[in-house]
């Protein structure tokens, strides 16, 4: 199988290693950056462009992963590319695609991605969607060369998912981030918090977040609630955030 990556980010990285690693032939990475675009070539032993004049349009599949306010832009030179041509975002909708005249949809990996840090691919659910049945089929065989957690979503419900996803790894680690800052003002070691995020990732693997659920505000623990909002009066955001965030678990519906 010959693909095309167009990107050299987070995505494009481990989309571009990853079909690497299972015996595909990464023809061409295409990048705005011509240095990114080498370095990932590099590890893909694939041939770096920065042209469109240069692109390969024979390729079997056309891999979009930029940032999504490109992907239109970048669309428009694929539109009569031999193969199939997907993007890869959670929240930006098929149609983006539809000037492609020989088959589109989405290949969207529900996983945080750094450059700096390996991710086994097998464990990635991959979400799909096509512009017609033939599509679909070709873009699952693709998707199932690098995971089994394969499933069809429509833009609709992956909008939805990339939203879930926000909360779950985002804002979570915004959340680690204000720990951590908290803790560096008194003097504490982040570390000393890593086996409580740790065994809290851990049990969602085996309960539902509502049965994992600890703390104060689960037990309505109001004594203890306002001695913590009272160490954070120095820090009104800070406080503003843990109310809301206490509030919001005292509503749950468990």
């Amino acid at each position: 199988m010959n693909i095309v990556c167009i990107g050299s980010g987070n995505v494009a990285t481990h989309l571009a290693i990853a079909f690497k690693a299972i015996g595909a032939d990464i023809v061409q990475i295409w990048s705005q950056d011509s240095r990114n675009a080498e370095i990932l070539a590099a590890l893909t032993k694939a041939t770096p462009i920065s042209s469109w004049d240069d692109l390969d349009r024979s390729a079997d599949c056309y891999v979009i992963a930029v940032k999504d306010s490109a992907i239109a832009s970048v669309a428009a030179h694929l539109t009569d590319v031999k193969g199939v041509v997907v993007h890869t975002s959670g929240a930006t909708p098929m149609s983006v695609l539809s000037a492609v005249k020989n088959g589109y949809g989405v290949l969207y990996p529900l996983q945080t991605f750094s450059k700096s840090k390996a991710v086994e691919m097998t464990r990635v659910p991959l979400c799909i969607e096509a512009d017609r049945e033939d599509t679909l089929e070709k873009i699952r065989i693709i998707a199932q060369l690098l995971s089994p957690k394969v499933s069809v979503v429509t833009s609709q419900q992956r909008s939805i998912l990339h939203v879930a996803a926000v909360f779950a790894s985002n804002f979570s680690n915004h959340l680690y981030q204000l720990s951590s800052e908290l803790l560096a003002q008194h003097n504490l070691n982040f570390d000393l918090l890593k086996p409580l995020i740790l065994e809290t990732a851990e049990k969602v693997q085996f309960s539902s977040p509502g049965e994992a659920q600890t703390g104060p505000a689960i037990r309505n623990d109001q004594e203890t609630i306002k001695r913590h909002l009272d160490l954070l009066s120095g820090t009104p955001g800070l406080q503003k955030i843990y109310q809301t965030l206490s509030n919001s678990i005292k509503k749950t519906d468990l």
